[in-house]
This record gives structure tokens, sequence and C-alpha cells, in this order.
């Protein structure tokens, strides 16, 4: 389970994210088809997420294996990627975070928490974004991994 304190609402243009009493995120409040939101989350994608994910979410090379660093490279955002493979909620904690503070467990990344560098409209914003650039097939999957997620908290 995520960390995220209290309990709020956030409304990101018709898009609104819920945390329950919980302080845990409801699935399923990206919103990858409004227009404007998925306009400025690639405008916010590009300026702090781009350099190491890419420009067309395509990732690092070789991100799947430990560089020097002892770190992973950044993943694609794209299709042939894993990030659809995790619930909105994962997504939102990891980016405002950063993976390792999520995962736990001696995970090692490169990625950061982004939270005091974003709103968390704007993280709604890149990852609804993100999700607006995948085929509907995966887009369709990953409600379907929301849904489970929410079952998965009753």
């Amino acid at each position: 389970r995520w960390a995220l304190a209290g309990a709020a609402t956030l409304a990101v243009g018709t898009a609104t994210m819920v945390f329950s009493t919980s302080g845990e995120p409801e699935a399923g409040f990206l919103t990858p088809d409004d227009p404007a939101v998925v306009a400025l989350g690639a405008e916010i994608y590009a300026a702090q997420c781009a350099s190491c994910h890419g420009a067309d979410l395509e990732g690092a090379q070789n991100w799947r294996e430990t560089g020097p660093d002892g770190l992973l490279p950044a993943p694609p955002h794209d299709e042939t990627g894993h990030t659809w493979h995790h619930p909105d909620g994962q997504l939102f904690a990891i980016t405002k975070y950063g993976s390792e503070a999520v995962v736990g467990g001696g995970y090692r990344s490169a990625m950061i928490g982004f939270g005091d560098v974003l709103s968390d409209a704007q993280i709604v914003a890149v990852l609804s974004y993100i999700k607006s650039t995948w085929p509907a097939r995966v887009r369709a999957v990953h409600d379907e991994r929301n849904r489970a997620f929410e079952d998965s908290l009753r």
C-alpha cells in the first residue's frame, strides 16, 4: 500500500482523484480522454520526464538491466513498457515519492519523487497524457487492473 496522507479530492480540469479515508487513492482517476489535461500533461512530460523516459516515451536503452551505477534505467511509458501493468494509484505514488520509496525492499532505481517539483494535479496530468498514448487494447487492460485494485481494497 502507498503512504498518502489524509482524505482529499484533487480536481484536474474535469478529472477527479479521490483518496479513500485510509489515505490511499482510488483507482481509475486518470483522464486520458480530456484534451486539456492531456495537453498539460504532454507539456510537463516534455519538460520533466522526457530526458530520462524519452521524447516518444520509448525509455532508456537496456532499461531492464541494472546500469553500472547499480540503478535500473528509465523504462518506456509506451505500450512496450510496464507502466500500464500498474494501477493509477501506484503510478501516482511512484511519480510523487519515487520508485525506491514505494517499492522498498532494496529496490534501486534512478526514479526520484517529483512531489516537491510537481503538484498532484500536474502528476495526474502527466499520467493521463501517458495513458492517452496507449492503444485501446492496452488502455482496456489498464482499466481492468484499476478495477481489480479497487476490488482488492474492499
